[in-house]
């Protein structure tokens, strides 16, 4: 039986805090996989990289097939410079998914050739006393935005004296606040929050020294955010794998900032049955509060890896975001949730011991409820009217 083990969030705030100092937009991801790697060390959990970076660590169990994986991602939103202008400014395109309306006012990095410079990004029409009320009416794109460098530069020819080219990266600061209530504001929860769950997670799993029934890869991809995410870290072994990423909190659905969210599909489809229930039999056993949901527009790690051709269960589990992608907020009691499921997950037998292999006979396959609770299970199921069902007896 698994046990419910003590989270230590101060450690958990700590990551938290170091990786959101780290600016990691996709691309642009060497520095915080040195980190990662670092703490995995300082841990006693030996790793292995991809050649661009994507992380597979490894906590063994008392067997090794079949294995697992929990996965979250490194890289965050961002943006790129598209042109230099001639007003001594840059144009930029996003990284990622998300709207120049919360770009504007950021702080960011802009990585050149030759280093670190520093800007805001800022409406093409930023000032009332210059536009008057054009500043509220310009539309919202990344066509309306451009980036002010903070350095001598008034025409284009500065700009490349400066060093600055078509292509550098841009990383978009990430000011932590958690307020004494335990809530969270910061840019970059997605998925850093999430890095730091599954820290946190195998933090308490490896001191208390608790035995696994199975190997645990944990996994710290590099490109989720632009849709490739855990297509290159997996490898044929690993039969289920839980996602962890954010829950987006939407009006007029179930809003959930401080418990775990088990999203049941995504826009790539429906997740694993049996893995999902797991998870949520397990929240049920440790009392662990959560809520089940349905993300609409939005894709995981787990979707990735099942397009590059990996036959495994797929789950997503979340911590709370309010305005994800944009300005967000979480709380501290979501992140310690989702730590604890995933320390007795990790704890958890496999969903079957058939997935060992990857093709073999039905022995062991798993099944899906059909009857209704009060009916027998062997009972057959049909849709239909009564005299189509007549007919189909008759015959």
């Amino acid at each position: 039986m698994e046990k419910k083990l003590s989270i230590d969030m101060h450690y958990l705030k700590m990551i938290l805090s170091k990786l959101l100092n780290i600016p990691s937009p996709t691309g642009y991801t060497d520095k915080v996989v040195h980190f990662i790697c670092n703490e995995l060390e300082k841990l006693g959990i030996s790793y292995e990289l991809t050649r661009r970076g994507a992380i597979r660590a490894d906590i063994k169990g008392n067997k090794s097939s079949p294995d697992r994986a929990i996965v979250a991602h490194l890289d965050t939103l961002g943006a790129m410079v598209t042109k230099i202008k001639s007003n001594g400014r840059l144009s930029l395109t996003s990284i990622g998914t998300w709207s120049s309306r919360f770009a504007e006012g950021a702080r960011v990095s802009i990585f050149t050739d030759t280093g670190a410079r520093r800007g805001t990004i800022i409406p093409l029409k930023a000032s009332g006393h210059a536009y008057d009320t054009e500043i509220d009416t310009q539309p919202v794109s990344w066509d309306n935005v451009e980036l002010r460098v903070d350095e001598d530069s008034l025409c284009e020819d500065d700009l490349i004296e400066l060093g600055f080219n078509v292509g550098d990266w841009v990383a978009v600061d990430s000011p932590l606040e958690i307020s004494p209530g335990g809530y969270i504001n910061a840019r970059h929860l997605d998925n850093k929050a999430g890095v730091a769950v599954l820290m946190a997670a195998a933090h308490a799993v490896i001191e208390t020294g608790v035995k696994l029934p199975i190997d645990c890869h944990l996994l710290f991809t590099i490109s989720e955010e632009v849709g490739s995410g855990a297509s290159a870290v997996l490898h044929g072994d690993v039969a289920e794998m839980v996602s962890i990423d954010n829950a987006p909190l939407i009006k007029g659905k179930n809003r959930f900032e401080k418990g775990v969210t088990l999203c049941i599909k995504d826009s790539s489809g429906p997740f694993d049955y049996h893995l999902t229930h797991l998870l949520i039999e397990l929240c049920q056993r440790h009392k662990i509060l959560h809520q089940r949901d349905v993300f609409r527009y939005y894709k995981c790690d787990a979707a990735s890896a099942i397009e590059a051709g990996n036959d495994l269960r797929t789950a997503l589990a979340c911590f709370g975001v309010d305005a994800s992608h944009g300005h967000e907020r979480s709380h501290l009691g979501s992140l310690e949730s989702l730590a604890h499921l995933m320390s007795v997950y990790m704890q958890s037998p496999p969903v079957t011991d058939r997935d060992r292999k990857y093709l073999g006979p039905i022995n062991g396959f798993t099944e899906q409820p059909l009857a209704s609770a009060d009916e027998p299970e062997n009972q057959s199921c049909y849709i239909g009217s009564e005299n189509e069902a007549d007919n189909i007896k008759k015959e």
